[in-house]
């Protein structure tokens, strides 16, 4: 047992100490420690941890990580939080969502409690894999400073093999939920700031020798008859070895530098709405083995089309936000099934998974059920586009997002940013993005909700000149007035690229549930929009999908108007998930219509 933590034993240092965090900015956690967890067995850490919300950040002046157990009445020295005599929380979880007081809180939580390494299966290493913490999260064990991970919706995974011990050890998070002007996003979004561990806290248990990641994918030839496997791999070991069972793929695979790589002939069914058919596959290391369930296809843009297995397709979409009136961020098998069971009745092929990573499970569903996505990092609105840690930030989260999700086929597009000004050092910012993305995954399509600008009536920014579809965020008849402007931008862009419409809509509340029954947030109002955009954008044959602005009504805290109350309206469903506006049906009328014109 340590020597009892002493708060005073840096006199008041502490309390006028404003460079504090300086010892806690080094070892920054970033996908370089990345773990393939797919298919392994995890030790769950989720439930009751000890919390407390900290304003002040006392919790680092102070040093509570250093606090090791001890009865109240034998500690002599005072304390501000005791982390093994606390009150609780449930991991994962918001904040917000568990405490009333806590609601628009802003600051760091700290998280803490006991792991016996007895308790974990005996193995050689051990990883602690976090699924998100919002914004960052400063990893502490038995008093020791392990790392910090930056970004609100991406995993992490850091080593503890070395630093477990016998017995108790002791696991403390500090969280903060900080909007500042260096972080992605910056300090002005659209959506609401939720805080805290909302994602699954769990540990491997693995042998020395290790799969760190594997990438499967069919070669995007248009010929569909070769399968390309990459790995890296963890170890002395000069061989793995890679199946696909159903494929008849038994594959030895020469390992140098821990890396491995193979190009298969094979000719799978192929991936598709319609037909989303997955393969079981596994590599194995010495005595690692990691399995996937995949499925190939092929995405690709030629000219002003998508093209998907060889045949161009209309993207039927609707864009979705993480937010529940009950669980803020945290998603429930129940609100996935919700989510995806919408958007099928709607009609949709697809879904833009607004304006950050979802859940992992989010694309593993869309995989069995036929829906293919985009998935964004969230470069929204202004970013410091001339801060290289800024865009350090922004660069690590695109690529735990592309490396947890590559191997989904339902993933079709990486999109960059969302509504970014362009200047010379946003292009290069963004532009640096899409190449990761081409880097780390030459198998889909890169996009960003691109800017239009109003005065030239023309799409008016250069990194359309990069990415491979055009998405542009429209709100003729809510925002702007003049729905035939929609025309004329097209015709002086003249886009040699397809354009998804990445968002439009209206704000409505239901007459029933206190709306107006005309003019702006009228439900009357959603349904003429959402007609009058039909009606215009069926005339642009450049158009190949769009996902309206938003399935269901979200928290938004800078929205305060008498029918908003800190929610943005605009869902074509009701914030109880359950009931249906106008525009639902609007839309599902002509998504079901433009399917059976496929079809035909």
């Amino acid at each position: 047992m340590t020597k009892e933590h002493n708060p005073v034993d840096d006199g008041y240092a502490i309390l006028h100490n404003e460079d504090f965090e300086a010892p806690f900015r080094s070892k920054i956690i970033t996908n370089e420690g990345w773990l393939f967890n797919t298919s392994r067995r995890a030790t769950s850490l989720n439930g009751e941890w000890a919390f407390a919300h900290d304003l002040h950040f006392n919790g680092l002046r102070s040093k509570w990580f250093q606090m090791e157990p001890s009865a109240p009445e034998d500690r002599y020295f005072p304390y501000d939080w005791d982390p093994f005599n606390a009150d609780t929380t449930t991991v994962p979880s918001n904040w917000q969502m568990v405490d009333e007081k806590l609601y628009l809180f802003e600051g760091a939580g700290w998280y803490a409690r006991t792991i016996r390494k007895e308790d974990l299966p005996a193995a050689a290493r051990h990883f602690l894999r976090i699924g998100a913490a919002a914004y960052e999260c400063k990893v502490f064990l038995n008093g020791e400073y392990l790392g910090r991970h930056q970004g609100a919706s991406t995993p992490f995974a850091l080593e503890l093999t070395g630093h477990l011990r016998d017995g108790d050890n002791y696991l403390m998070l500090c969280v903060d939920n900080l909007r500042t002007l260096d972080r992605v996003p910056m300090r002005h979004t659209d959506w609401f700031n939720y805080g805290g561990v909302y994602r699954e806290v769990e540990i491997y248990s693995t042998p020395e020798a290790i799969v760190r990641d594997m990438f499967v994918a069919l070669v995007p030839d248009g010929e569909f008859n070769k399968i390309r496997v990459e790995a890296e791999l963890d170890g002395a070991l000069a061989e793995a070895r890679f199946e696909i069972p159903e494929l008849g793929i038994h594959e030895i695979l020469t390992v140098a530098d821990g890396k491995a790589e193979a190009v298969i002939e094979a000719t799978p069914e192929l991936w598709s709405p319609g037909n989303p058919m997955l393969y079981d596959l596994s590599l194995s290391y010495g005595e690692d083995r990691v399995e996937d369930r995949v499925g190939f296809r092929e995405i690709r843009r030629d000219g002003t089309d998508v093209v998907l297995n060889g045949k161009p397709i209309y993207l039927r979409g609707i864009s979705v936000h993480e937010d529940d009136d009950k669980l803020g961020k945290v998603n429930s098998e129940e609100d996935l099934d919700r989510r995806f069971g919408h958007a099928k009745e709607l009609g949709c092929n697809f879904i833009r998974l607004a304006h950050y990573p979802h859940h992992e499970a989010a694309a593993k569903k869309a995989d069995e059920l036929g829906i293919m996505l985009w998935e964004e990092v969230p470069v929204y609105w202004k970013i410091d586009f001339t801060n290289t840690a800024t865009k350090a930030d922004a660069d690590n989260q695109l690529r735990e997002l592309i490396r947890r999700d590559r191997n989904r086929a339902s993933v079709i597009i990486w999109s960059v940013g969302n509504e970014n000004p362009d200047s010379d050092p946003r292009f290069d910012f963004m532009k640096g993005l899409v190449d990761t993305c081409k880097e780390l995954d030459p198998t889909r399509l890169t996009s960003a909700a691109c800017l239009v600008s109003h005065e030239k009536l023309a799409i008016a920014d250069r990194l359309a000149e990069v990415i491979d579809i055009i998405g542009i965020n429209e709100y003729y008849g809510w925002y702007l007035p003049d729905y035939a402007e929609m025309i004329t931008v097209g015709e002086n862009s003249n886009p040699d690229r397809p354009v998804v419409i990445t968002e439009t809509g209206a704000d409505a509340v239901i007459p029933a549930h206190g709306g107006l029954e005309h003019g702006k947030f009228s439900e009357s109002y959603m349904a003429e929009v959402y007609t009058r955009q039909i009606e215009i954008l069926e005339q642009l044959d450049y158009v190949k999908g769009i996902s309206p602005w938003i399935l269901y009504d979200f928290r938004a805290e800078r929205r305060q108007n008498k029918w908003q109350k800190g929610w943005n309206r605009k869902g074509l469903i009701a914030q109880d998930k359950q009931t249906k506006k106008a525009g639902f049906h609007i839309m599902a009328e002509f998504y079901h219509r433009k399917a059976a014109e496929e079809e035909s």
